[in-house]
């Protein structure tokens, strides 16, 4: 009874993760290119994921109702405070796990792909554990 009840909560744990996934993916990159570019544009956006500019504008819609991102038609994208926090927090995941990968030897490129998809589902308890593991190799 209790695996079935720990499978049940790690199943709402990954559904919750994967409904802030996109939206997380989106601020990181936001603020990346805007540190990159000075800007970010829709089409920068697109670009990035390699998707049309009304899937872009949608998840921009989104984010906008939300609270993580200001912009007007045909303007620059920028990251309220709400969405510099998120953003802020995504990327400290994604750098933890990316060093943790490469502590373990995994190459660069398969690091940064795996961090990518690892880094919103991966517990905090866990990503504790990974920023520990990493900064012991490191010190080797």
């Amino acid at each position: 009874m209790k695996e079935t009840k720990t499978r049940t909560k790690g199943h709402e744990r990954t559904r919750r993760d994967h409904a802030t996934e996109l939206t997380q993916d989106y601020v990181e990159a936001i603020a990346e290119l805007h540190e990159r570019l000075g800007e970010c544009r829709v089409r920068d956006l697109a670009k990035r994921f390699a998707v049309s500019h009304v899937t872009v504008n949608r998840a921009v819609a989104r984010m906008k109702r939300d609270g993580y991102v200001d912009t007007e038609p045909y303007a620059p994208v920028s990251l309220t405070e709400k969405g510099r926090s998120l953003a802020q927090f995504s990327q400290r995941r994604h750098e933890v796990v990316y060093q943790f990968l490469l502590a373990l030897g995994v190459s660069e490129r398969t690091a940064s792909i795996d961090s990518e998809g690892i880094e919103h589902h991966v517990s905090e308890e866990t990503l504790r554990l990974m920023e520990k593991f990493g900064k012991s190799r490191i010190g080797e």
